[in-house]
C-alpha cells in the first residue's frame, strides 16, 4: 500500500499523472436504478460503467465492490417477512452478484475486460474469491469485481470494500454516492450544512458521521487507506478523483 502517484499512459496515448495506480471502487445497489425505484435502470448502468471505463482507460488497477440494494436489502426483508434474518443477509449478498454481472457485461461491451469474483461459490456464473488471483487480474489491466460481500452475514459491502482494499494493497478507497461529499448534516433535509473537504477518521468516528459503517472506516485506519467520498452523479468526477483533482471528502490520518 501506499505506492507514489505515477505517470500512466491512456490508451488514447497520452499521458497522466495519476493520485493512486491501485482503487477500490464502492458502489451501492441503489446508484444502478432511477430515482426512487427497483431493480436495474439501463441509463444508470450506462453511466456508471462509462464512468469505471474513464478510470480503466487511465490504465490504473481498478476493482469495484457493488452493493445489493436496489434488489434486496436482506435485514429488511426480514423484519417484515417470516424469512430469518441471516437467510435475508445471504439473499442481500446473492443480489450483489446479480448486480455484478450487469456491471460486467455492460463494461465488457464497452471493451473492457473484467472479471466477477464472488464471495459464495457461484462457479457457473463467475469466478470465486482467490485473493492473488484477483490481484493477477489486475497487474494484467482486467476490472475486478467483487461480488457477495465477505460471504458473511451481518456484514455491510462498505466493510467488504475495506477489507478488499486491506488484503490487495489498494491506494484508496472510493466512496461514490448521490451528494459531493461528506456535509455537517443531511444537505437534502437542510440547506444550511456545509461541506467538509478533509477530515480524519478519528472525526468521522467521534461525529457519528456516516460516510460508510464503523468497521469499514476503522480497517481502513488501521491500514493507513484513504477514502475519498465523492458523487456519481457528475460526469467525470471518478477519473478526476484518481487523477488527484480535489473532488469530494477525504478521509485519512489526521495532518
Amino acid at each position: 500500500m501506499g505506492r507514489t502517484a505515477s505517470a500512466v499512459r491512456d490508451r488514447d496515448g497520452t499521458m497522466a499523472e495519476c493520485k493512486y495506480n491501485r482503487v477500490i471502487l464502492k458502489i451501492s445497489g441503489e446508484g444502478l436504478c432511477a430515482a426512487g425505484g427497483r431493480g436495474i435502470d439501463g441509463e444508470q448502468l450506462h453511466h456508471i460503467s462509462t464512468e469505471i471505463k474513464t478510470v480503466a482507460d487511465l490504465g490504473v488497477e481498478l476493482a469495484v465492490v457493488v452493493g445489493g440494494g436496489n434488489i434486496i436489502r436482506g435485514g429488511q426483508i426480514a423484519k417484515d417477512s417470516p424469512i430469518e434474518t441471516v437467510t435475508g443477509h445471504y439473499m442481500g449478498m446473492l443480489g450483489t452478484v446479480i448486480n455484478a454481472l450487469a456491471v460486467q457485461d455492460a463494461l465488457e461491451a464497452m471493451g473492457v475486460s473484467t472479471r466477477v469474483q464472488s464471495a459464495i461459490n457461484i462457479d457457473r456464473a463467475c469466478e470465486k474469491f482467490i485473493r492473488r488471483r484477483a490481484i493477477r487480474h489486475l497487474e494484467k489491466g482486467r476490472v475486478v469485481i467483487f461480488a457477495a460481500g465477505t460471504g458473511n452475514p451481518f456484514v455491510t459491502t462498505d466493510s467488504c470494500a475495506a477489507l478488499r482494499a486491506s488484503e490487495i494493497g489498494a491506494d484508496v478507497v472510493l466512496k461514490a454516492t448521490k451528494v459531493d461529499g461528506v456535509f455537517t448534516a443531511d444537505p437534502v433535509k437542510d440547506p444550511t450544512a456545509t461541506k467538509l473537504e478533509k477530515l480524519s477518521y478519528d472525526e468521522v468516528l467521534d461525529r457519528r458521521l456516516g460516510v460508510m459503517d464503523f468497521a469499514a472506516i476503522d480497517l481502513c485506519r488501521q491500514n493507513s487507506i484513504p477514502i475519498v467520498v465523492f458523487s456519481l452523479k457528475q460526469p467525470g468526477n471518478m477519473r478526476a478523483v484518481v487523477l488527484g483533482e480535489p473532488i469530494g471528502t477525504l478521509v485519512s490520518t489526521a495532518e
